[in-house]
């Protein structure tokens, strides 16, 4: 069974680091706490999943001036054909204002007994990725330039903003031991209001008279980029100020929906103010 890879989605650049180009202007990401609902939407004979439900709780706090932190737990119960599955998913990451340091750690639990931790920091350095590991062992791999998590938010709110309906970018978001970046593309649709019968709308409370891009992002891992396969591809709403939401995730044998339940909006950082005047 393939691992999540959700913080990728939600985080997972307003500074363009490697385009090298300002991009439109945009209003700050909202600092809040989320939660989702998680179910199965469809599977296959290969998946051997009969059910699955669980939660996603996101916090997303900071500010330009102090960068980012995000605090994610995932669990999900699955219904396997061979018995009851349970996978608990924890991640904690700072990244800076520039997206230019990343520090990572994320630790997966299979059945509350098999731990798997990947940490590390992972850097900019001429025009590379360099990104060392603490764990599951210690390494330093570099590659291509890529995106970190907040630094791809950024960035696909500007794509947004400018009009872009299609692009391609990169992204290492450190949920995973890999010795590369993984290739995303995504493609934009146009802003439309939250209608009336959207099933997330009490949810939204105030959010719901915001307007919000539909986006579908397809991940490839390097070794799948020339079958033009997606190793796995999401479908979500986007909000101006970064808040995500309705996901429909699919893998090659199994899809799940991630639906908004609560949110909690957080005052911005005070220490931006201070610094502007």
């Amino acid at each position: 069974m393939r691992r999540m890879h959700l913080e990728a989605l939600t985080v997972g650049g307003l500074v363009l680091v490697f385009a090298g180009t300002a991009p439109a202007a945009s209003q700050a990401l909202q600092p809040h706490r989320a939660v989702y609902d998680l179910r199965l939407s469809e599977s296959n004979d290969d998946a051997d999943i009969e059910s699955l439900k669980g939660r996603w709780v996101f916090e997303f706090s900071g500010s330009e001036c102090v960068g980012y932190t995000v605090k994610s737990r995932i669990v999900m119960h699955f219904a396997m054909t061979d018995g009851p599955r349970m996978i608990d998913q924890r991640i904690t990451s700072f990244e800076d204002a520039r997206g230019e340091t990343f520090r990572f750690v994320t630790k997966s639990f299979i059945d509350q007994d098999d731990e798997n931790v990947v940490e590390g920091t992972a850097r900019l350095s001429e025009g590379k990725t360099v990104v060392d590991y603490t764990g599951p062992q210690k390494a330093q791999h570099e590659f291509a330039p890529a995106l970190f998590p907040i630094a791809q938010l950024k960035e696909l709110l500007a794509k947004a903003a400018e009009g872009e309906n299609f692009y391609q970018t990169r992204v290492f978001d450190g949920t995973e031991y890999v010795e590369e970046a993984v290739d995303v593309t995504v493609v934009l649709g146009k802003p439309r209001p939250v209608g009336e019968d959207d099933d997330e709308r009490k949810a939204l409370g105030k959010l719901a008279e915001d307007e919000f891009f539909p986006v579908t992002a397809a991940y490839f891992d390097n070794d799948s980029v020339g079958e033009q396969v997606s190793d796995y591809n999401v479908s979500f709403k986007l909000h101006e100020n970064g808040i995500q939401r309705d996901l429909l995730i699919r893998y090659t044998d199994y899809s799940m929906k991630a639906d908004l339940v609560d949110i909690e909006l957080f005052d911005e950082d005070r220490e931006c103010e201070v610094e502007a005047k």
